[in-house]
C-alpha cells in the first residue's frame, strides 16, 4: 500500500484515520469540495488523479432525518458514489475500505445481528447505505466494509456532543430509553481499521486481500440505550428522564435494537474492540 487516498478527512472517523494513516504509507486526504461525492465526474477525476493502491471512504450522508426529504442527494452520496468508488478500485486493481451502518436493519430482534442476517432498512438513510454496500460487494473489487453504529467523538455532530450541550441549558433532559445499541468511539473505529489493514500482506506471513475481502461488523462491546449512554457521561446529580420512542417522534424511524455481533472480526483479524463504557471513559479523558 504505497499510495493511500482518504476521502472524508473532516468527518468523525476520517479525522481519526488521517492521524493514523502515516503508519501504513504515503497518503493523501481529501474532502468536499476537493471531491464531490454527489458528482460522479468529480469522483472519477479525483481517483484517477491519485491512482491509489488503497482508498478509504470515510464520507457519507449521515443526516438521518433530513434524508427523508432529500432522498436523491442521500442516494447519490451513499449508494451511487460507493458504486463508482468500487468500479474505479477494480479498474486500478486497488482495494477499498468503506463504512456501513446498523440502520440497514429493522431492529425487530432480540439478539446481536451478524453479517449474514438479512437487512431490512426502515428509512432512506438505511436503504441508501445498504445499496452502497451491495454495489461494492457485487463490483468484484477487493474491499473491506466495516458496519458500525452509534458513532460519537469529541468533534463533529454526534449524540455525545449534543447532549453535553443541552445539559448546559435550562430545559430538563428527556432521552429515549427503548432503543438499544453499542456506542462506538470514532477513534476506536479508526484504530481497528488500521490494525486490520496492517495484517493484510502476502501470505504465508499475513492475510491476503482475497481471503479477507468482505463485510465485517465493527462496534464496541456491550449494549445500552440512549438514556443509559447519556447517563454514563452526564453529571450524577443531573436529572435525565427516560422516555419511550413514541414520545420523541422523528421523520425517520430508528431500529429499536441494533446491536452488532463482531465474532467475524475477531475470527479473521484477531481484533476485539473495547467495551463501550471503557471507550467512553478514554474518549472523555482524551485531550486531543
Amino acid at each position: 500500500m504505497n499510495r493511500i487516498l482518504l476521502i472524508g478527512r473532516t468527518g468523525q472517523v476520517g479525522f481519526e484515520l488521517e492521524r493514523l494513516l502515516p503508519s501504513l504509507g504515503s497518503f493523501q486526504a481529501v474532502d468536499f469540495p476537493e471531491v464531490d461525492l454527489a458528482n460522479p465526474d468529480s469522483i472519477r477525476t479525483t481517483i484517477r488523479a491519485h491512482s491509489p493502491d488503497l482508498i478509504l471512504n470515510a464520507a457519507a450522508y449521515t443526516a438521518v432525518d433530513k434524508a427523508e426529504s432529500e432522498p436523491e442527494l442521500c442516494h447519490a452520496i451513499n449508494a451511487a458514489a460507493p458504486a463508482i468508488l468500487a468500479e474505479e478500485t477494480r479498474r486500478l486493481g486497488s482495494a477499498l475500505v468503506h463504512y456501513s451502518t446498523d440502520f440497514v436493519f429493522n431492529g425487530e430482534t432480540d439478539r446481536p445481528y451478524t453479517e449474514e442476517d438479512t437487512p431490512e432498512p426502515l428509512g432512506v438513510y438505511g436503504r441508501t447505505k445498504l445499496e452502497g454496500d451491495k454495489a461494492i460487494q457485487s463490483s468484484g473489487a477487493r474491499h473491506l466494509i466495516f458496519r458500525t453504529a452509534w458513532v460519537y467523538g469529541r468533534r463533529g455532530k454526534n449524540f455525545l456532543l449534543t447532549i453535553q450541550r443541552l445539559a448546559g441549558g435550562n430545559k430538563p433532559l428527556r432521552i429515549v430509553d427503548d432503543q438499544i445499541g453499542s456506542p462506538t468511539w470514532s477513534r476506536v473505529i479508526a484504530q481497528a481499521t488500521v490494525a486490520a489493514l496492517k495484517k493484510i500482506h502476502p501470505e504465508p506471513a499475513g492475510l491476503s486481500w482475497d481471503r479477507v475481502t468482505g463485510l465485517y461488523n465493527l462496534v464496541c462491546g456491550g449494549q445500552t440505550s440512549w438514556h443509559g449512554f447519556a447517563r454514563a457521561f452526564l453529571p450524577a446529580g443531573l436529572p435525565v428522564q427516560p422516555i419511550p420512542t413514541t414520545e420523541y417522534p422523528t421523520p425517520a424511524r430508528r431500529p429499536a435494537y441494533s446491536v452488532l455481533a463482531c465474532d467475524k472480526l475477531r475470527r479473521v483479524f484477531g481484533l476485539s474492540l473495547p467495551h463501550w463504557q471503557d471507550a467512553l471513559r478514554d474518549c472523555l479523558a482524551a485531550n486531543d
